[in-house]
């Protein structure tokens, strides 16, 4: 293995403006990187979302690409740039095809490319479906711990969804102190349903606690006070501001599931307004119905800085988009933990031509 190359630096740095050699890191690589590690990684997307938050990062929007004959696919490339110690580039590029599900694969597939900040070439590619699925669970929790604050912390949570990021969003509230007295679920597909039951039945807090498996989506939103939404709805089909009556905390992941009427009698948080309200989720429905964004209570940044304060006496709805910025920072502590311990794969001959002029 060739030696581990530093971060190119510019001219007066402390090196000489160099290209970075190239590496490659395999999803099994990813995962033993930040299995158990949940605490360090919300921590990490927690220093993120104050450095957005602060305008140290770059975000633009995230650019689907569709296909006419195929409209229930499409692939997202999510650039961003993120400053502060981390300083990095890149672009997630991010692939759903629900048809994969009935194949027996999964339906998401994705990679991450990672830039260097000095000279723009990109130093690393890492298989990015668990980093995404881990830094939207790090979001969900942390949301969940600062979204609760000054409310009873909920006791009883409810997974609408029961997929691969409803297993990471249990992994991540429970690695991070979370304990339930009930777990309801709660999934059109009997298979997602018992699979999911399966994962909670090996965890001790599934154990101390009891597993109910709902019917009907009612009877899961009303014998819970955390919702997770964690679907692939294209569109609204929770419609009944009623079933919140009780003033849950919900983690609307997945964006599209509620209709505008339950968002207006909501406390509404969102990790970035701009890039929320878009693509038809349910916030841009609610700010196509309303005509404004006066909905909208503000943003995590918000909360976590005590600009603002969630409400006790109406539901609390946190409906994150998903910044680029945090599959950087997930991607980057992954780049640099494989580098301190030694496994870093590099392709030396990666980039052929590297003289100006040939």
């Amino acid at each position: 293995m060739s030696p581990t190359p530093s971060p190119a630096t510019r001219p007066g740095g402390s090196g000489p403006l160099r290209v970075p050699s190239f590496a490659v890191i395999s999803g099994a690589e990813v995962r033993e990187t930040l299995q158990g590690r949940e605490k360090q990684i919300v921590e990490l997307v927690e220093t993120t979302y104050r450095l957005h938050g602060a305008g140290d990062s770059v975000n633009p929007p995230s650019y689907f690409l569709r296909f006419p004959d195929r409209p229930a696919d499409r692939i997202i490339a999510l650039p961003a740039s993120l400053g502060g110690p981390m300083r990095v580039d890149g672009l997630k590029w991010i692939s759903s095809f629900p048809g994969n599900v009935q194949a027996g694969i999964p339906r998401a597939s994705a990679v991450l490319l990672l830039n260097d900040h000095a000279t723009g070439y990109p130093f690393a590619c890492l298989e990015s479906s668990i980093i995404s699925a881990t830094r939207t669970a790090a979001s969900a929790a942390l949301a969940a711990d600062w979204l609760s604050r000054g409310r009873s912390r909920p006791t009883r949570v409810g997974f609408f969804g029961t997929g691969l990021i409803a297993r990471y969003i249990h992994t991540f509230l429970t690695g991070t102190g979370w304990t339930f007295d009930t777990i309801g679920v709660h999934d059109v597909s009997a298979d997602s349903v018992a699979g999911f039951r399966g994962h909670l039945e090996q965890t001790a807090t599934a154990r101390a606690g009891g597993i109910t498996v709902h019917e009907r989506p009612e009877d899961l939103i009303r014998s819970s006070d955390l919702v997770v939404f964690a679907t692939v709805a294209g569109r609204p089909h929770v419609t009944d501001p009623s079933w919140f009556a009780h003033h849950p905390l919900v983690l609307h992941v997945s964006l599209r599931d509620l209709a505008p009427e339950i968002l207006l009698a909501s406390a509404n948080f969102v990790d970035d307004v701009e890039h929320c309200l878009k693509a038809d989720t349910s916030p841009h429905l609610a700010e196509q119905r309303t005509g404004n964004r006066d909905f909208l209570d503000g943003t995590l940044y918000d909360v976590m800085t005590g600009q603002v304060r969630p409400p006790a006496d109406r539901p609390v709805v946190f409906s994150p988009f998903g910044l680029g910025v945090l599959d950087l920072a997930v991607g980057k502590y992954v780049y640099d933990e494989v580098t301190l311990a030694g496994h870093l794969h590099l392709i030396d001959d990666f980039f052929h031509e590297l003289r100006r002029y040939g």
